[in-house]
């Protein structure tokens, strides 16, 4: 038995892609430009930070974690997501969000579902909330095996009891750390390649059989890969 499970959220926990696309979208723009320049490596984590928030700031200069949040409203959970983290408790299982999208998000959707443990990555306000231009990093996008192994010592989980949920080849790290790893929705084969076990359709509960190792409709067993010890 599992006694604790991390999972994504952007495509995870959530029906959109990314809690920061998603305020891009609010003020009908993108940052594509930063997008690249990070997936070149011409830029780290914390640029990228800046750069969504220069583009958010031309559209309303003095945007507020306020009004993140209202823009972050509408996003809804993922359809089944209720339904698992409700069995997942039931049985005593802990859990955890570990996300490189947005704290405001994240904490709301940790509310919601009574998740343990919430980890994601923030903003550098002044004294009224406004944002300053920086980013808080508790979650690197490429760092998520090293983040989930400080929650485990944490809380004093092993890896072999550790089960987690992701949608990209940002969370195979996650999988790394973890007896169980769910490839849920994934856009990616990596993370295919690398979970335990697949869920394709857009339902969360659809992985509670992989997480509890009773296999259930709509599952499939991924290739064998070796499990930590």
């Amino acid at each position: 038995m599992l006694r604790f499970v991390a999972f994504d959220m952007d495509g995870t926990l959530v029906d959109v892609a990314s809690s920061w696309r998603s305020v891009h979208e609010h003020f009908d723009d993108q940052n594509e430009e930063g997008l690249n320049a990070f997936l070149s490596n011409r830029i780290d984590d914390e640029e990228f930070v800046r750069s969504d928030i220069r583009i958010w700031w031309r559209h309303q200069p003095d945007i507020s974690v306020f009004d993140l949040e209202r823009i972050l409203a509408p996003v809804p959970l993922m359809p089944g997501a209720t339904e698992l983290l409700g069995a997942l408790h039931a049985r005593g299982i802990r859990t955890a969000i570990v996300s490189g999208g947005i704290d405001l998000l994240a904490k709301r959707v940790g509310r919601e579902l009574g998740i343990d443990y919430v980890l994601a990555n923030g903003f550098r306000t002044d004294a009224s909330g406004r944002l300053t231009g920086e980013g808080i990093i508790r979650v690197p996008i490429w760092g998520k095996e090293r983040i989930l192994a400080g929650i485990q010592e944490q809380l004093g989980f092993d890896p072999s009891e550790t089960g987690s949920v992701g949608n990209s080849e940002i969370d195979v790290g996650m999988f790394r750390r973890s007896r169980v790893g769910v490839a849920f929705a994934p856009e990616d084969d990596a993370v295919r390649r690398a979970a335990t076990a697949v869920v394709e359709e857009r339902d969360l509960s659809k992985a509670l059989g992989a997480l509890l190792g009773t296999g259930a409709a709509g599952v499939a067993t991924a290739p064998a890969r070796s499990q930590p010890s």
